[in-house]
């Protein structure tokens, strides 16, 4: 892939793609990024915008919406390579706001690949930013005897009794969490993960119709410096760290022993540009750090590294779409990169609260985004 040096970012001003853009800057590619610097992310202004800021006059910026196939069309002229990170992202926030995330994430991709499948172009790859959301609950292995099994759907009946824990298809026995792996089937549980599903199958199926190579990635749970502190909506880390240097109350949705995989952003813009240059003509691959974490291990751990008097309390509270369990399975990652180490939770954690001290302290909304959830039945 060393000719293709001219790559475009959607989304590239948000917090992946600015990473991304400044480190392939870096590495001489000529870089370009179409971004409609949206109100949630950027704010009011975006000239208030450290995302925004940080790529304004280094790379190529193009306002623009990926739903609007001429921004597409002009945005590609002389590119080599797409990575498509514009979305709108979101488990709880996609269950209400139905009609957005279908437009933005299905409407914006396929708007990508009309355009290329019907205008003249030179990109010779799309690398799409996907999400482990696709697979709704994560690998389960059933304790009774079944072997590798799909798992019941947490209905909101189960929930409200406190049942947090999946069970056997099969059986109905008890289930044990492995790690996933690309082969895995998904099951979306949230409307934000079968936009997802939807983009994958699209560009892979377009793709390849198109002599076009596609590389899908699975983000599993991205943090690290320049993650929105603001965002009551994504991002579990940034929020919990939000509270906790003020100490506020920290909220623990189920019982706290929920797990998540926890991948930093440079492991991830790393990632995207490794596969921008692989060879292989379509592939799906996991990227995240192989290990889980509770989420009452990451707050306790946050509260102890921001020396907060913050109280953390599990309330049994949930979230309709949310999963229980999941973490990556990187062997296919490692095949294909052995020499690649992902960064540890501990050495990613110093990096992001050294960055998140020197920034604004942020008025808490967690409180408004669940009375959104709690008033539409969610």
């Amino acid at each position: 892939m060393n000719k293709n040096r001219n790559i475009l970012i959607s989304g590239g001003a948000g917090f992946i793609g600015s990473s991304l853009a400044l480190y392939l800057k870096s590495l001489d590619y000529n870089v370009s990024v179409l971004d409609n610097l949206s109100q949630q992310i950027h704010g009011e202004c975006p000239d208030n915008s450290d995302l925004y800021q940080n790529i304004k006059g280094e790379v190529k910026f193009i306002l623009g919406d990926v739903r609007v196939k001429e921004d597409w069309i002009k945005a590609i002229d002389g590119q080599d390579v797409i990575i498509h990170l514009a979305a709108e992202t979101g488990t709880g926030q996609s269950m209400y706001e139905i009609s957005k995330y279908v437009e933005v994430n299905v409407g914006g991709t396929a708007a990508l690949w009309d355009v290329l499948a019907n205008n003249k172009h030179s990109i010779k790859k799309v690398v799409l930013a996907s999400s482990r959301a696709v697979y709704g609950e994560g690998a389960y292995q059933c304790q009774v005897g079944c072997g590798l099994v799909a798992v019941k759907s947490r209905m909101k009946a189960e929930l409200q009794k406190g049942h947090w824990e999946p069970i056997c298809l099969k059986c109905g026995g008890l289930v044990e969490p492995i790690a996933t792996s690309e082969t895995a089937t998904p099951r979306p549980v949230s409307l934000y993960a079968c936009t997802k599903l939807a983009q994958e199958q699209m560009s892979l199926t377009i793709g390849e119709a198109q002599g076009i190579s596609v590389g899908v990635l699975r983000f599993q749970n991205v943090y690290g410096p320049g993650q929105s502190l603001q965002n009551p909506y994504t991002g579990i880390l940034s929020i919990f760290s939000n509270q906790l240097r003020q100490n506020l109350p920290v909220n623990i949705y189920e019982d706290g022993a929920e797990s998540r995989d926890f991948v930093f952003i440079q492991d991830v813009v790393q990632a995207c540009k490794r596969t921008m240059e692989l060879r292989d003509f379509n592939i799906v691959i996991n990227v995240g750090s192989g290990r889980p974490t509770t989420v009452l291990e990451l707050a306790h751990v946050l509260k102890q590294r921001w020396r907060s008097k913050s109280l953390v309390t599990v309330t049994g509270a949930f979230r309709v779409g949310d999963i229980r369990h999941n973490w990556a399975d990187l062997t296919q990652f490692y095949r294909l990169w052995p020499d690649c180490k992902m960064t540890t939770l501990d050495a990613g954690l110093v990096s992001f609260i050294e960055w998140a001290r020197g920034q604004l302290v942020f008025e808490d909304k967690t409180h408004n985004a669940e009375q959104e959830l709690k008033s539409r039945n969610l």
